[in-house]
């Protein structure tokens, strides 16, 4: 049954309603699904998608671009009604053609238009359905039939022409048995799992062509292959292990001898290399900063040469010399296009103006390859020029325009909308928000292995100290070795509290206990900092969700490499999936943000941002360019998206 079908313009003014207009009010859907659509969908440049689903209903909708109007329909998700897609082109083509702008509401003028579509399209699903239930009865005779309602013969093959006669067992009838063999492993067994006889006769017989490379289907109805393929040879485990299992070779005799040689191999110590023939000297090749006899000298000499942190600072990532660089690429590249300015303009004049798919196609298909040269995940490129084909789909080209640039300006337009963060996430703000509570402000950073996390949790927590905040760091990462104490000196550089309780302890009450005593002593912000994990570790994931749900914190953020392509897509999804999953309440709590690490050694390869933006709808908030603390910056979305352009 249909819940309802609405239409709508681009601008959000509801032009029809079938609620309104059949039952006589408008009846509202559990969980308001077509505002859900709205957010999540066609803002986020989804619209390519084949249908939506929220709670038990499911979505689907078209375009009339040209018009500017939406057409959803809303039905039970469990009845998968066929007719969906039939009804929204009927009522798209009739509703366009009464649409006036002017007019504001259309109850009295295409309520019974709607009621007649809608009959016709469940009359002709329904015949439809009837049409393919005939072809699946059984024809008299009971002859045993294949899936694809294939007659079948005596020896398993489909027809009872030449092809099914027995074979008389001569090496090209063998032959010949092994592929009735693979046929039948193709979906032409009887009774769906029992071997036919010709098969059985076939795959008997010992060939060293094709029928010893032939299938066997047991009982079970699972695929064998020859018994006599791959059989265990103790013989060669034992030449290959060297006999070292009781095998009385001569390879286990040769490894008995060799088995005293082995000595443990005695420790090697890194010495200074010497680059002159000058006697070597016994240095300390430990630079780390002493905590005990210059530990302050060198700490304060450290924090006066940092400087400003660049989170600051209003800095665009394109440097001069690439945008000179593309002035002259443009201005080469104007005498090539001289040549067929005239001819381009007459079609453009002349031509059909209203865009079909298939005059999209060479300019999508040219912007996805330029995306992917960028680092943009296949499946995000490829669902990105979906969404633009469906919204220029059907309209109308204006003169002197050409549809490479009608594509280009678009695609600018929808990485511009989901670049764009959703809702502002302004930490400073909620940091004095939480201290007005007396709560400390608790962000925990999370990730894969290897991106930076403890070393960005550094760079965020200079730039809160240079705001006049307090800020205590939480050594949750108790399964890595060196963890606490390379969180240990960032502290003691930026002379800040840190809270440790060593390895092999609960994450999740190392935290909660952090969180106590930043409360006790009134300190402003807490970063945690959890171990790296992938996105697959079962135990991991679960202790970062029992994390995250024990101690409620303000800010999750994901801390991802600005090198990785489409793993991207796998990380965050995983991550959201997991903790969604593992949580143990009602509302799960999933990633708030991004920190993009490594930012400075991709050149121009920045399609990672676009990525983990577009799979998880959370924004970027950071950018990590370098190794000191001040090398933390904000994105520059419009930068970033002239560069996954150019």
């Amino acid at each position: 049954m249909l819940e309802e079908l609405l239409i709508f313009t681009r601008g959000g003014l509801i032009l029809w309603s079938s609620c309104r207009a059949l039952a006589g009010g408008a009846a509202l859907l559990k969980g308001s699904p077509i505002d859900a659509l709205i957010r999540s969908c066609l803002l986020e440049e989804r619209s390519g998608d084949a249908g939506f689903t929220k709670d038990a209903y499911a979505l689907k909708w078209t375009f009339n671009n040209d018009l500017g109007l939406v057409f959803v329909a809303v039905y039970q998700r469990m009845l998968h009604l066929l007719y969906v897609d039939d009804l929204l082109a009927a009522v798209r083509r009739d509703f366009s053609q009464i649409y006036n702008p002017k007019r504001v509401s259309y109850d009295d003028l295409f309520t019974e238009t709607f009621r007649q579509l809608h009959l016709e399209a469940e009359a002709r699903a329904e015949a439809m359905k009837k049409s393919r239930q005939q072809p699946a009865n059984p024809s008299s005779g009971g002859a045993a039939r294949g899936p694809a309602g294939k007659k079948l013969g005596p020896n398993g093959r489909p027809g009872g022409g030449a092809g099914g006669k027995k074979n008389s067992g001569s090496g090209k009838d063998d032959s010949d048995g092994g592929d009735s063999g693979k046929e039948q492993n193709g979906g032409f067994t009887a009774n769906g799992g029992s071997v036919a006889k010709g098969g059985q006769e076939n795959g008997a017989v010992k060939d060293t062509s094709r029928a010893a490379r032939a299938v066997v289907v047991d009982n079970d109805g699972k695929e064998n292959g020859d018994p006599n393929d791959g059989a265990f040879d103790v013989n060669t485990l034992r030449r290959k292990t060297g006999g070292k299992k009781g095998g009385g070779g001569g390879g286990g005799k040769k490894n008995d001898v060799k088995k005293p040689a082995k000595t443990e191999p005695k420790k090697v110590v890194k010495q200074m290399r010497v680059w002159d023939d000058k006697p070597p000297k016994n240095e300390k090749l430990d630079f780390t900063d002493p905590a005990d006899e210059r530990g302050e000298e060198v700490i304060e000499k450290v924090l006066t040469n940092q400087g400003d942190s660049m989170m600051d600072k209003d800095e665009d990532l394109s440097s001069d010399s690439e945008d000179e660089e593309e002035e002259e690429e443009e201005n080469a590249g104007a005498g090539q296009k001289k040549k067929g300015w005239f001819s381009s303009m007459f079609k453009s004049i002349a031509g059909n103006n209203v865009l079909e798919k298939s005059d999209l196609q060479p300019a999508l298909k040219a912007l996805k390859d330029r995306l992917m040269t960028k680092n943009v995940a296949e499946e995000i490129a490829e669902k990105l020029c979906e969404s633009v084909a469906a919204s220029l789909e059907g309209k109308k080209l204006g003169s002197f325009t050409r549809i490479s640039s009608t594509v280009q300006t678009a695609m600018e337009e929808a990485l511009l909308r989901i670049l764009t963060p959703r809702r502002s996430i302004d930490i400073l703000r909620d940091v004095q928000a939480a201290k007005e509570r007396g709560k400390p402000y608790v962000v925990v950073f999370v990730g894969v292995n290897g991106v930076g996390k403890s070393t960005n949790l550094a760079k965020v927590a200079y730039w809160l100290l240079q705001h006049n905040l307090s800020v205590m760091m939480a050594a949750c990462d108790t399964f890595r070795s060196g963890a606490v104490e390379q969180l240990r000196t960032h502290a003691r550089r930026l002379q800040i509290p840190i809270f440790e309780k060593g390895y092999e302890k609960d994450p999740a009450v190392v935290a909660k206990e952090a969180i106590q005593e930043a409360t006790r002593n009134k300190s402003d912000v807490v970063l945690v900092d959890t171990a790296g994990r992938m996105q697959d570790n079962e135990p991991l994931m679960r202790a970062l969700s029992k994390l995250i749900n024990l101690n409620k914190p303000d800010l999750v953020l994901f801390v991802g490499e600005a090198l990785v392509g489409n793993d991207a897509v796998d990380q965050l999804n995983k991550f959201n999936q997991k903790l969604a999953d593992l949580s143990t309440v009602p509302t799960a709590r999933l990633i708030d943000g991004i920190l993009l690490t490594k930012f400075d050694t991709i050149d121009d390869k920045v399609g990672a941002a676009l990525s983990m933006v577009y799979i998880s709808g959370s924004p970027v908030m950071f950018v990590g360019c370098g190794q000191s603390y001040t090398d933390l910056k904000k994105l520059n979305v419009k930068s970033i998206v002239k560069t996954l352009l150019k």
